[in-house]
């Protein structure tokens, strides 16, 4: 993979992040790329990577524990996907990494926590429709047929070897391992949730995930360069890139639309400007 091209002014840094936007066949500016924001250079890695380094033991003791606790305060769900959704929108260990439509709210995770201030950030660019061509022929086929590069979990659901009297884990999810092993190697599908709430849609939100919980994503890109780019966001230009996301409505208050969001929006806009700076 190249090294992160790293823009000095906010002109610079939108037309990194919109480059190859334009789609000749349907005469519209529509990025083939989906977005990742990040406060830091972390490594590109799952959440339930970074609980364990054996992932795919634990996950489905943290899927069966998930769902036989959550059913006190959420409906039964349908299948493992919309669990696993809804286990990743609260902050449980998954398989699934977050990205977004939006290149704007991926430059607001990446400038969001003041504890990276002093850090560069960087934007992850994912090309969905690079990724969506490399999947088996089986996935990739459906995804053409369906008119998309994404699937829905109803979609991934409908692909499982699941019977409505045993859903039992490795049927809901072990055929993606299998259909790995048939492929010759592991291969990395779009998934957008159901819109549970409206974080995930303001958010215009969906994951990535691979077909073992093995992989690691960075590793896995790194492997294939032509696949994503990645964009420096330098830590003397967050504190402008906030304040105009603010301009553009890109805040707290927007992508959190409950109480919790605004005041995490309000604490930000009053909080006096760092060292005095007046172009804060």
């Amino acid at each position: 993979m190249t090294e992160p091209f790293r823009p000095t002014s906010w002109p610079a840094l939108l037309a990194a992040l919109q480059d190859d936007d334009w789609n000749p066949q349907l005469r519209r500016f529509r990025s083939p790329y989906v977005f990742r924001g990040q406060g830091s250079a972390a490594p590109l890695t799952t959440s339930l990577q970074r609980l364990s380094d054996q992932p795919q033991d634990l996950e489905r003791h943290l899927v069966r524990a998930f769902r036989k606790y959550a059913l006190a305060t959420v409906p039964l769900q349908p299948h493992l996907w919309a669990w696993l959704t809804l286990g990743q929108h609260h902050g449980l260990p998954t398989r699934l990494l977050d990205w977004t439509y939006s290149p704007l709210v991926a430059l607001h995770f990446a400038t969001s926590d003041a504890r990276h201030d002093h850090e560069d950030g960087v934007v992850w660019m994912l090309d969905s429709a690079a990724c969506a061509a490399r999947l088996p022929a089986s996935l990739s086929g459906l995804l053409a047929r369906e008119g998309s590069v994404v699937f829905t979990a109803d979609l991934l659901s409908s692909l499982s070897d699941v019977t409505p009297a045993a859903p039992t884990f490795d049927a809901e999810i072990g055929w993606l391992e299998r259909l790995e092993r048939d492929y010759g190697e592991p291969f990395l599908l779009l998934l957008e949730p159901p819109s549970i709430d409206q974080r995930i849609v303001q958010q215009s939100a969906l994951f990535a995930l691979l077909s073992s919980p093995d992989a690691v994503p960075e590793r896995w890109l790194q492997d294939r360069p032509h696949l994503a780019r990645r964009v420096t966001v330098p830590r003397e230009l967050k504190a402008e890139v906030r304040d105009r996301l603010d301009q553009f409505n890109v805040t707290e208050r927007t992508l959190f639309p409950d109480l919790h969001g605004l005041s995490r929006w309000l604490r930000w806009y009053y909080e006096p400007a760092a060292d005095g700076d007046p172009d804060r």
